[in-house]
């Protein structure tokens, strides 16, 4: 029998304002961290390995490790099937190396050893299911035909319900008198800011909205009642039972705890962890089976 390689583990998370790296022992214990530029794979794939690299070089100089005797997981936004994973894998330069979308570290991370539901809502938004180690997904679509109930989302549907006000067809509201004052007063220039907004933009308007709603304003409770809307859906299709839990987790998703279903209220519970660490038990279970004999 030849001898068994303790290997260190390396975690990637990457998305589209950055990516975090960090290195571990077998037993999970991070040992360096360091962080990076964006790494949305379906945005720029070059971009994503150059600086998925660049960060995990940057800590495995920390603590003088060679990183391509890392044992990796890599979770990437715009990872969209086995091609993309495949090709991401061939240009990094791990000696063992695995690479999903970050959908799927996020709900690990999140849920740990539970089976359940996971609503990450930010700029974007999905929904996932995790039942018996298999995924099901709904959303994630993007701005132009879907992140329902995101941050852009409701920044967008704002601004919409705003011009509508001017028009004398929608309830005005403190919300909406604030935002057209944003504008100047001016409608065409909530129409010239539309024309280039990215979903980030939209999303500024986010937590003006969420603290509108906390104040009673009917405007932002009516977007958040139809955001909700959304979620509620999801997690019914999701078919959850009374052992799943659900977290909530990004820049919107813990806000819309109060406008779920009163039967989800009692499977809510804190996110376990975050997208890095998902990525990093699955690079702990890519050295844990090198490891292991045969």
């Amino acid at each position: 029998m030849g001898e068994i390689r303790a290997y260190q583990v390396c975690a990637v998370d990457g998305g589209g304002t950055g990516c975090r790296v960090a290195i571990a022992n077998p037993n999970g214990v991070v040992l360096a961290r360091a962080s990076g530029g964006p790494a949305n794979y379906a945005s720029n794939a070059a971009q994503a390995v150059e600086n998925v690299v660049g960060a995990v070089r940057l800590a495995a100089e920390k603590m003088g490790a060679d990183m391509h005797r890392l044992v990796a997981h890599v979770g990437l936004a715009g990872i969209m099937n086995d091609t993309d994973a495949c090709a991401m894998v061939a240009q990094l330069p791990f000696e063992h190396c695995t690479v999903t979308d970050d959908r799927v570290t996020s709900v690990i991370g999140a849920l740990g050893n539970n089976d359940g539901a996971l609503l990450a809502v930010g700029t974007g938004t999905f929904v996932a299911m995790r039942r018996g180690g298999k995924f099901r997904f709904f959303g994630g679509w993007g701005q132009q035909v879907g992140d329902q109930a995101s941050g852009a989302w409701l920044g967008r549907e704002l601004l919409v319900h705003a011009l509508l006000a001017v028009d004398g067809l929608e309830s005005e509201s403190d919300l909406t008198r604030t935002v057209l004052a944003r504008f100047d007063g001016t409608p065409a220039d909530i129409v010239a800011f539309a024309r280039q907004a990215r979903p980030a933009d939209y999303a500024t308007f986010a937590p003006l909205i969420v603290e509108a709603a906390k104040a009673g304003d009917l405007v932002a409770h009516q977007l958040m009642d139809r955001g909700s809307a959304y979620l509620n859906t999801a997690l019914g299709a999701a078919d959850l039972s009374g052992d799943d839990i659900v977290c909530l987790v990004g820049g919107v998703g813990p806000h819309y705890e109060p406008y779920l279903a009163p039967k989800y209220h009692s499977l809510i519970r804190l996110p376990k962890g975050t997208a890095l660490d998902g990525a990093l038990q699955l690079a702990r279970q890519n050295q844990e089976a090198l490891e292991t004999p045969e």
